[in-house]
């Protein structure tokens, strides 16, 4: 199958500038979705508990956490509605060519899941002591099911961009042919999977870094010593699929975008029986077919890209020439070195995090989560490995990707709008660095202001009954 289009009359800058617009926002974005979803559940899992037992302590507990959760909710869905303007602005000629087929998903995120948890979450923060308390229970799993099928319709249309199908070609144009291909491809349903478990591994590593503060200060040990524990009981299982998804990832990947897992590992020789690299030194992107330093893990590539010891891996030379026959002449490689680094910083904060989460399991199983200071140091100083991680998948996703906005279909630099100057992209790129600065200092803040704050009985029951008249439970 050709690439669609040819190369457009555009000044390199614009196509630069237009790219790091859409990096920034797209990252900027992403720091907050994981929490976002994985916070949502752990709150209704508090809520239930406080409705089952009437434990007060539950009761603070949900509303502390719900602070939290509703600041990182509006940050990102303020940062998230940008996204979609750029494909307008900056990348209409690949809007023109798509549209028919990735709108479909970004209309049932906007009409159906993001309408359903907006809905829910406005009843969720007013029905306190106005709802009966099992309506208001279901209000907050409504919620975070409304942040599941949001993020599930987003990452189904981005899997298109992955793995096309269920489309035909009319005109230059491609046309959806199929909804249900589109929506339950291969791709969409691991880069669901894996964003949920890696979304429940931020929320858990945040909740067990916020309740190692108090207690190590001594402030509602009780309380907080539960919720660490709820922390710990999410962060273990949602660890270790991390893991397994991804290496199920890993497979599809190299079946879908083979370029994309030979960068990621820098080989430019086809070879069986292929060790994982762990550490390389190179000049990576001056395609050196070769490496001064690799540390490897014997047969552990062939493992995870064909499932077998002695699988055979192609590299990035011999994907390069058949792309060449298949799509004419050009420069299919990614950035080597960029997505080398993704992906090690990926895998390598993920283990991390599942010493730290299986330290937090083992310690709430003996109890002694509340005891041991040298786990409670490092819990609050690994709140930020969840993010780091998560950021260094997507680039490693979307840069392996290069030079393809669409896998097969078209390159980045054909997606972009050609009517665009230069000097309105690179004043929109200051403006966005500017706001987005500005709302991190702001969400920074405010998370760090009401994450240090102690759950106040009376400040929160005022909070609940407000000027309308409370319901008799």
């Amino acid at each position: 199958m050709q690439a669609v289009g040819a190369h457009l009359p555009l000044a390199d800058a614009a196509l630069d500038l237009s790219r790091w617009q859409f990096a920034l926002t797209t990252i900027y974005h992403f720091i907050f979705v994981p929490l976002t979803i994985g916070l949502a559940y752990t709150l209704a899992v508090m809520q239930t508990i406080w409705w089952r037992t009437g434990d007060e302590q539950w009761l603070r507990l949900t509303r502390f956490f719900g602070k939290l959760f509703l600041i990182n909710f509006a940050i990102g869905v303020a940062t998230g509605l940008v996204q979609e303007f750029q494909f307008g602005m900056n990348w209409s000629e690949y809007s023109r060519f798509v549209g028919d087929v990735f709108g479909a998903p970004l209309a049932m995120e906007g009409l159906f899941a993001f309408f359903l948890e907006s809905t829910f979450i406005g009843l969720w923060v007013f029905g306190w002591n106005r709802l009966k308390p099992r309506i208001h229970l279901a209000a907050i799993w409504l919620v975070a099911i409304g942040t599941t099928l949001s993020a599930y319709f987003i990452l189904a249309a981005n899997a298109w961009m992955q793995q096309p199908v269920g489309y035909k070609m009319v005109d230059g144009h491609a046309q959806m042919t199929n909804v249900f291909a589109v929506l339950f491809n291969e791709t969409a349903l691991l880069a669901f999977f894996h964003t949920a478990t890696a979304a429940a591994v931020t929320s858990s590593l945040f909740v067990l870094g916020v309740c190692a503060f108090h207690i190590r200060r001594g402030q509602d040990v009780a309380a907080f010593t539960r919720a660490a524990k709820v922390g710990a009981a999410i962060a273990v299982p949602a660890t270790v699929l991390v893991f397994l998804v991804g290496d199920e990832f890993m497979r599809n990947m190299y079946e879908r975008q083979p370029m994309k897992v030979a960068a990621a590992e820098a080989l430019f020789d086809t070879g069986d029986n292929v060790g994982l690299s762990l550490f390389a030194v190179a000049p990576l992107e001056a395609n050196p077919g070769d490496t001064t330093i690799n540390i490897q893990i014997p047969y552990l590539l062939s493992i995870l890209a064909t499932n077998t010891f002695d699988g055979q891996v192609t590299g990035i030379d011999q994907i390069q020439k058949e792309y060449e026959q298949r799509y004419g002449p050009g420069d299919y490689v990614p950035p080597v070195g960029v997505v080398y680094w993704g992906f090690r910083g990926m895998v390598y904060i993920g283990g991390l995090m599942l010493v730290l989460s299986l330290w937090a399991g083992w310690l709430a199983w003996r109890d002694k989560l509340h005891t041991s200071k040298l786990f409670l140091k490092v819990a609050i100083w690994s709140i930020p490995l969840p993010f780091l991680a998560n950021t260094a998948g997507w680039v490693y996703t979307e840069v392996g990707r290069q030079p393809w906005v669409v896998q097969g279909l078209q390159k980045t630099a054909d997606g972009v709008s050609v009517a665009v100057p230069t000097w309105q992209i690179a004043t929109g790129l200051i403006a966005f660095v500017t706001v987005y600065a500005i709302l991190i200092v702001i969400e920074i803040w405010l998370m760090r202001r009401y994450a240090r704050r102690l759950p106040d009985p009376a400040r929160d029951e005022a909070e609940r009954s407000g000027p309308l008249p409370a319901m008799s439970y």
